[in-house]
């Protein structure tokens, strides 16, 4: 469905100056509540890496021991030598000392390279999985910035459910036991208050974080969203929003949300220095109660400074369950929006087994109605069509007649209300969405170009195309001079959304794409847009001589010239068909064709006559 159709879909909100809905109020959607079952949906593509994470954990657990035995070691070393003992005494310690220092370095490394081989192998997961959940779905009402947001933000929350959460936190909590354990062979009363004061800190200080900060941070994800959502509109939008003087109104929406998030991250970051200072407290406290416990059992004075300085190094690791259940607020909007993709339904099997095969075949509509709103005029009102293999269509009309929706129909994009299209005599509703565009597709309005080169691009329509095909489907389109022309030939970088290509570059590379995949059933939706007159008839009669023997056209335009080789010719008219037959055969009629026949060739032979 596009702007052409002049029908805005059922169920969308109006759509803003670069075509995605916004909210009446234009404030972004209120946070939905994070739900219970989105880290283990996330967590669940964790399980082939499991061993990886498992290492990395006992890596970290490995690293925080070392640097807590090494302070206990070093305190011994300080204080045994200023007593002047005979060196031999301290040899070990200083030995100690020293590997310590040196595995402490080489756990902490080993651990960041494994957890984050294991992380970015899952993410990479993640977000293909997301990806291809978005693309999936048959709405086009979801906006550009917030799918970015969920593609590079929410996704990388997953990165850190378990790099800043899972992995410190079981390290944490492993060593905490450890030292617990370490100081009841010196001391057991001493080791009973050490328990307290890191079950304080590891327990209670992180609950006490997650409770204060936990509103807060669930604004925080759907906030980003919307300022992804408001950073393309102004960039993209920029003309749209200039043409409808909206651009000051743009502006203040996104500086309000913009301070809104900096409020929000401002509280959190003072919460998090309240709870921080709450910890540094716990830890003193704990070590000035370990030392007056251990004095009152009668721990030696070498022991009771080990004890002391071991005490505020274990509550300082346990601070980091305090760290990581900040995070883990904070990261539980994000990860509910990647849950939804993660475990969304999939979309029905079909029952039939039958899938067309990728040579030609028929394809028919059989009464096809479509609505976009309930009560509003059919956008296509019981269409009929047939195109038997190797047949070539054209389908014309004024703008909103429904030419592009019946492109979307043909394409499994929109599905009709009533009525049914088959291709090769199986529903199009029923092909398996990954063989479906092996079977019908082709060049779709608003086709998208990539930041990549133009091989890189042509590529996507057919991955195994030799440098022969890619020169047959740009000299069909007309664009293989340009190409030859560039410094860098294939390998000439398009831009963002074809951005260093003319509008007929972009419109021809798209061409040679559908060119290049010739499904059996090959739809080019105004594939001369953006070119001059005698270009439009050259690059039409190229594209049209290039398609296999066998393949049916649908070719969708607004000009008529070049049509006369068609088998028929459908006039479109309020998404019903007001005429149909031969470009001959149409002329000779009154009629809407005849009328703009007239009044296109008598514009091109003006526009002719004035072109050197």
């Amino acid at each position: 469905m596009t702007a052409g159709d002049g029908v805005t879909p059922v169920g969308r909100e109006p759509a803003g100056p670069t075509g995605v809905p916004v909210a009446p109020s234009g404030s972004p959607e209120p946070p939905a509540p994070a739900r219970p079952g989105a880290e283990r949906a996330v967590l669940r593509l964790a399980r082939p890496y499991l061993s990886r994470l498992l290492g990395a954990g006992l890596l970290a657990a490995a690293t925080e021991f070392a640097g807590l035995a090494l302070m206990a070691t070093a305190t011994w070393l300080l204080m045994s030598a200023a007593g002047r003992p005979p060196l031999d005494r301290l040899t070990v310690a200083i030995v100690a000392v020293r590997a310590l220092a040196v595995s402490r370095g080489v756990f902490r490394y080993t651990e960041r390279l494994a957890g984050h081989d294991a992380v970015l192998r899952m993410i990479t997961d993640v977000r293909a999985r997301v990806f291809a959940t978005l693309a999936a779905r048959r709405e086009t009402g979801r906006r550009t910035g917030d799918a970015l947001s969920r593609l590079v933000s929410d996704v990388e929350a997953a990165q850190d459910l378990l790099l800043r959460v899972l992995v410190p936190g079981a390290a944490a909590a492993l060593v905490s036991v450890l030292a617990v354990g370490v100081a009841a062979l010196i001391s057991p009363p001493a080791a009973g208050v050490l328990a307290i004061g890191l079950l304080v800190a590891g327990v209670a200080l992180p609950a006490l974080a997650t409770r204060i900060t936990r509103r807060a941070a669930d604004e925080v994800a759907p906030l980003r969203g919307a300022l992804a959502v408001d950073a393309v509109d102004l960039t993209h939008g920029a003309a749209d929003l200039a043409a409808f003087g909206a651009t000051g109104a743009a502006l203040a929406a996104a500086d309000e949300r913009a301070g809104r998030l900096a409020r929000l991250e401002r509280r959190l970051a003072a919460t998090g220095f309240a709870v921080d200072a709450l910890g540094v407290l716990v830890g003193g406290l704990t070590a000035a109660a370990v030392v007056v416990v251990a004095l009152r059992a009668g721990v030696g004075g070498v022991l009771v400074g080990v004890l002391a300085v071991g005490s505020l190094a274990a509550v300082e690791v346990a601070l980091a369950l305090v760290a990581a259940a900040r995070q883990r607020t904070q990261l539980r909007a994000g990860l509910a929006r990647v849950a939804d993709l993660l475990t969304e339904p999939p979309t029905a099997t079909p029952q039939t087994t039958a899938e067309p095969g990728t040579d030609g075949h028929d394809v028919r509509f059989s009464d096809v109605t479509v609505r976009y709103r309930a009560g509003a005029a059919p956008a296509l009102a019981g269409f009929d069509l047939d195109l038997p293999a190797g047949r070539r269509v054209a389908v014309v009309g004024p703008s909103g007649a429904g030419k592009s929706t019946l492109a979307a129909v043909l394409t499994g994009a929109v599905r009709p209300d009533t009525g049914r299209v088959t291709a090769g005599g199986v529903p199009v509703s029923e092909i398996p969405a990954e063989h479906l565009p092996r079977v019908v597709g082709g060049l779709l309005a608003e086709a998208y170009v990539f930041h990549a080169t133009v091989k890189e691009n042509l590529l996507l329509g057919r991955p195994d195309a030799t440098e022969a095909d890619l020169v047959d489907a740009t000299r069909a389109a007309g664009l293989l001079d340009w190409v030859r022309e560039q410094p860098d030939g294939w390998d000439t970088v398009v831009g963002e959304q074809g951005g260093q290509l003319s509008g007929g570059q972009r419109q021809r590379l798209a061409l040679a794409r559908a060119l290049l995949a010739a499904p059996p059933v090959l739809v080019l939706d105004e594939p001369t847009e953006g070119l001059d007159p005698a270009a439009a008839d050259a690059v039409l009669d190229s594209a049209l001589a290039a398609t296999p023997a066998g393949h049916s056209v649908v070719l969708i335009s607004h000009r008529l010239s070049g049509l006369a080789g068609l088998d028929e010719i459908v006039v479109l008219e309020g998404g019903r068909v007001g005429q149909r037959g031969r470009h001959d055969e149409l002329v000779a009629l009154p009629g809407w064709y005849r009328e703009q026949w007239l009044r296109q060739e008598a514009a091109e032979r003006g526009y002719l006559a004035i072109t050197p």
